[in-house]
């Protein structure tokens, strides 16, 4: 007679035969394996956890504030506007909507760095101040790399058809060459 150990044929000895309802004391290696597994499963999930949990006591991406509103630029149409403010001011202004995962580590570390350096990079409610990107943002928004792909993937009412793709990036030209960032508010009333 033959018996399956291993996974392979071999044959099969007096003392490898057991009665009906008698027990040998010892496991299988599959019960073994599994059980092997099991427990490293376990002790992975329970790891995963702890660490999640310590990552939340770190205090990068908790603390939400949005500098007051000190100037726009004199938008050549409300359109124009309103097409920015949908699609850019959550990074590109300072009336930024942190929802609820923005609070949660790691994804807070993550919104946190995306509003900072869209911030640092145009800040459409800051244009009084000099803006590095204001005259490629018409271009990022023709590409289609502004809006990036993820942010539109969870907010999508920031997507633009390609007719507000085209409406907003000339808009945007438009409004830079008209109101330059950099110079003072009181003097942007005058265009």
């Amino acid at each position: 007679m033959y018996r399956v150990a291993r996974g392979r044929m071999v044959q099969a000895k007096p003392a490898d035969f057991v009665k009906d309802g008698e027990q040998t004391g010892m496991r299988t290696d599959t019960h073994t394996s599994q059980i092997r597994w099991r427990r490293w499963l376990l002790i992975g999930v329970g790891a995963a956890v702890v660490l999640f949990g310590l990552i939340q006591l770190i205090p990068f991406g908790h603390q939400h504030s949005d500098p007051p509103v000190q100037a726009e630029p004199h938008w050549d149409s409300p359109t124009t506007r309103s097409l920015a403010a949908r699609a850019c001011f959550a990074c590109h202004g300072n009336q930024t909507v942190w929802p609820w995962y923005s609070n949660v580590a790691p994804v807070s570390w993550l919104v946190q760095r995306d509003v900072d350096n869209g911030r640092a990079r145009l800040d459409f409610q800051q244009w009084n101040q000099p803006q590095r990107a204001a005259r490629r943002a018409a271009e990022a928004v023709q590409r289609g790399s502004m809006p990036p792909s993820y942010y539109v993937w969870l907010h999508p009412d920031a997507k633009l058809s390609s007719a507000e793709r085209q409406q907003l990036a000339q808009g945007l030209q438009a409004t830079v060459a008209q109101s330059p960032p950099g110079r003072p508010a009181a003097s942007q009333a005058n265009y």
